[in-house]
């Protein structure tokens, strides 16, 4: 009895246990979707503010808004694009670990432009602007690199696939149509053995009446006539 009480009492503690464990999942991945719904609007709004900056003004602001703009969307598109094409292809993780030693630098000059917004020294903002522009396009080029050379590679197997399905549905559509040379292969035949098959020959099948008269004409041999009142000869015995 006390065993059974101990099981009993284990297996409700252990239920409690995995009831605990399932709720910590739970908040943990609830948590996890507000975190990143929060950053997803957070971003949406900012990259939102930049366009508006980008478009509605002139002078240093607004191409500091640019390259910004320039700067996040080539790389979360490059991020994007090697991620999805992992899941398929495992020969781009290292595409993906050298992406993300090109995200340090990515988010290194994208904190530095958005600090320049704020700096009140338009000249010194706008003696920097060169350099700032060539890392920029370095590593934005950089990003595109990695994004197109993905898509190549997936548009390749994608080529490579339809390629060979091409030729197995070639292959089954020659098998299904197999029937009609065999159907045909009979007449075939009969057209070559009348080619071969002498005039003469065709005459005769041609005209039956042709073959009677020749017949009639030669007459049959009277050494080998059978009559129906012959006797069967009988051999010859030797006495």
């Amino acid at each position: 009895m006390e065993a059974v009480i101990l099981i009993l009492g284990l297996l409700f503690f252990a239920f409690v246990a995995l009831g605990v464990y399932a709720g910590i999942k739970a908040v943990g991945a609830a948590k996890r979707g507000v975190d990143r719904t929060i950053t997803q609007a957070r971003r949406t709004v900012e990259e939102t503010t930049l366009r508006a900056k980008s478009y509605g003004q002139s002078g240093v602001g607004a191409e500091l808004a640019q390259l910004r703009l320039a700067l996040r969307t080539s790389m979360r598109a490059t991020q994007e694009a090697l991620q999805r094409g992992a899941v398929e292809d495992a020969s781009l993780a290292e595409s993906l670990s050298l992406f993300q030693r090109l995200s340090a630098h990515g988010r290194e000059l994208d904190e530095e432009l958005k600090r320049l917004e704020r700096e009140p020294d338009r000249a010194t903002v706008a003696s920097l602007l060169p350099g700032l522009k060539q890392r920029t396009e370095r590593i934005t080029h950089s990003a595109d690199s990695l994004r197109w050379a993905a898509r190549d590679r997936a548009r390749r197997f994608v080529d490579d696939d339809l390629d060979a399905l091409n030729a197995q549905i070639d292959m089954e559509a020659g098998a299904l149509r197999h029937w009609t040379t065999e159907d045909d292969e009979p007449a075939r035949q009969q057209e070559r053995s009348q080619d071969e098959t002498g005039p003469q020959d065709r005459q005769r099948k041609s005209d039956p009446a042709d073959g009677t008269a020749a017949r009639a004409i030669t007459g049959p041999d009277p050494r080998r006539a059978e009559y129906p009142w012959q006797k069967t000869a009988r051999p010859e015995t030797t006495n």
